[in-house]
């Protein structure tokens, strides 16, 4: 049981922590959510002893061990698989013992204490952690020095992930990883046998890897059972009742403080009067409901749509040196209504294809064909540096509008979903999911027909993710998304491209497949080493023989990909139809209008019956193909 009782705590004199109490059980699996800035981190500081708290008290079992992420990570040229080994510091310290050992019964004392804590099976466990976070074997062999900061930090993850603390915490592991790693990830922390706390705004993280949910909010801490949705019901739902015995407490109130005001000068009633008072003072109050409310994130809508494809490559290739190339033998085409999130591992040319989208890396050989004036809008996390740290987002809007007057600039800003008060702040001083809207917003300034984001998440907390998934489903033009957010994925695309073994190929699978696949795919390489050469063979055959048959039905899946996009704008229409039309004053003021809404809203549902009915026979039409 690790129990916070009463913590006040304060960074840089602001107040973050004020009185905050819970009890996580033994073993617990536990989400801490809230708005950025709330004071999650500072909470791991106090619980740590890097922070000291201004009062309360934190209670952990005694010999209890606690793990998290070291702030700086490795850069020697030790091996990464030593690195992680040395995590473990008895292990190493009883084998460093036990080359000098003499003593016999100490000899056995080290012995019996090595198989206590499972030393000979270590580098195989420090390998496969490894493994699930992006280092194949070769990989692992190699110096730190080799790998850039991101790639040190997941060293420093599996490191601690390896020691198997009593107590882990972990703040926003997924930053640094891509998302197959956050797929194994999600996988460990579910099967990891010791209590975790973990900071994160991975909806798909929060819903499948947890199974309680403290919600930092108001400067409180409260305990949720269950994982991400279940805490959003919960929270409704306690909101609504909140506000029910708000809104009773007040009329309460209001009643008992009618008579005081009515009575209390009449000497008749000054009895009755007073002890209506002190009735009142018990009765207290009910807090109200503190609704945050995130600020939209708008995407401005291209003035028009050239025909499709948008982009067509025919025999293309990529690369950063000549003769070298990254991605080769690329032929495909986007259409105007794309949304197509790219998988693969980091390090296997997802970015390095979105810059040759973008225009930014030129074809080393191929066809590359885009329709005219076509624009495209292109994020990423590194271009957070480019912007300038002494100006404003009005002033970095202002250089895109320079003879527009301020209150249009202004306007523009407010449309990435910067707050008032945070158009005149620098943009050092911004936060990192201020920073990221900006950038977002000048990426997508001059409308584009395509946007291409890569990893637009890593400093949005959930409800600035959920504005960004209706940004971009209220968007009119084409998507890439580059994200390890799965949730952002299956709510904005319907198209998978997997970017593999140095070429991209479209992924006929969902993500729930992908993830399936992700997970199994170290024990099916172990699985692969196995089998006698005959056998493997016979797989590769199989594999063969089902690529072949996806790639022949790739035209009928791409028309069922078509129907649903169609059925996702209709249902959109309807909706927007039925709310114009449960407007009383509609059909009051124009009656016409209203006639011809309600025509429109029978003919859109037509269509979408047509269209779902479409899908079906399509749908099925594929299955029974997949599976003969």
């Amino acid at each position: 049981m690790i129990t916070i009782s009463d913590i006040s705590a304060r960074i840089a004199g602001r107040l973050l922590l004020d009185h905050a109490s819970v009890s996580l059980p033994s073993g617990t699996k536990a989400g801490l959510v809230g708005r950025n800035g709330a004071g999650k981190s500072t909470l791991f500081r106090v619980i740590t002893g890097d922070l000291g708290a201004e009062s309360g008290t934190i209670s952990i079992p005694k010999n209890a061990r606690m793990g998290q992420v070291k702030q700086e990570a490795p850069g020697t040229e030790e091996s990464l698989i030593n690195i992680v080994l040395s995590a473990d510091k008895e292990r190493a310290a009883l084998l460093a013992e036990a080359e000098t050992a003499t003593d016999p019964h100490r000899i056995a004392e080290i012995q019996m204490r090595l198989v206590d804590i499972d030393a000979h099976s270590a580098e195989a466990r420090a390998a496969s952690i490894l493994s699930g976070l992006g280092f194949d074997q070769e990989a692992q062999a190699r110096p730190a020095s080799s790998f850039s900061g991101g790639w040190r930090m997941r060293v420093a993850l599996a490191s601690v992930l390896f020691t198997e603390p009593d107590l882990l915490l972990l703040d926003e592991p997924t930053n640094y990883l891509d998302l197959e790693g956050t797929m194994w990830l999600e996988d460990y922390i579910r099967r990891y046998p010791h209590t975790v706390i973990i900071i994160s705004h991975d909806r798909d993280l929060l819903n499948n890897a947890v199974n309680s949910i403290v919600h930092l909010d108001q400067k409180k801490l409260t305990f949720y059972r269950g994982n991400y949705d279940q805490f959003e019901r919960q929270k409704a739902e306690a909101d609504e009742l909140q506000m029910k015995a708000k809104a009773k407490n007040d009329a309460a109130r209001k009643h008992l403080q009618s008579f005081i005001d009515r009575f209390k000068a009449k000497a008749s009633k000054a009895k009755q009067a007073q002890s209506r008072v002190k009735a009142l003072e018990r009765m207290g109050t009910v807090a109200a409901v503190i609704e945050d409310h995130v600020q939209p994130i708008t995407f401005p809508e291209p003035e028009k749509q050239p025909a499709s494809p948008i982009v067509a490559i025919s025999g293309g290739a990529v690369g950063y040196e000549p003769g070298k190339p990254i991605l080769k033998g690329l032929n495909l085409r986007i259409d105007n209504d794309d949304r197509i999130a790219l998988l693969g591992s980091n390090g296997n040319g997802k970015s390095t294809f979105a810059k040759f989208i973008s225009g930014r890396l030129a074809p080393e050989s191929g066809e590359v064909r885009l329709a005219p004036s076509l624009k495209i809008g292109f994020f990423a996390q590194h271009q957070l540096e480019d912007l300038v740290p002494n100006e404003t987002p009005v002033e970095h809007v202002r250089r895109l509008m320079p003879t527009e007057p301020e209150a249009k600039v202004r306007a523009r800003v407010a449309q990435m979903g910067l707050a008032t008060e945070k158009m005149a702040t620098a943009a050092k001083d911004l936060s990192g999911g201020e920073k990221a809207r900006l950038l977002m917003g000048l990426a997508a300034f001059h409308a584009p027909n395509l946007l291409i984001l890569d990893e637009p998440t890593n400093h949005l907390d959930i409800d600035s993710r959920r504005a960004l998934i209706e940004a971009l489903n209220d968007y009119d033009g084409a998507v890439i998304l580059i994200s390890h957010d799965r949730h952002l994925i299956e709510a904005t695309v319907d198209r998978l491209w997997l970017v593999n073994n140095g070429t991209v190929t479209s992924f006929e699978g969902d993500m729930e497949e992908y993830r399936d696949l992700i997970v199994a795919s170290g024990k099916k390489k172990d699985d692969e080493k196995q089998r006698p050469p005959e056998e493997q063979s016979s797989k590769a055959d199989q594999r063969k023989l089902n690529a072949d048959k996806r790639a022949s039905l790739a035209p009928l899946k791409k028309k069922i990909n078509e129907i649903e996009s169609l059925t996702g704008k209709l249902e959109k229409l309807i909706q927007a139809l039925d709310a114009e039309l449960a407007d009383p004053a509609l059909y009051e003021k124009a009656p016409a209008k209203a006639a011809e809404k309600a025509k429109q809203r029978g003919e859109a549902a037509a269509k979408l019956a047509a269209a779902e009915e479409q899908w079906l026979e399509l749908s099925a039409e594929y299955e029974e193909a997949m599976t003969s």
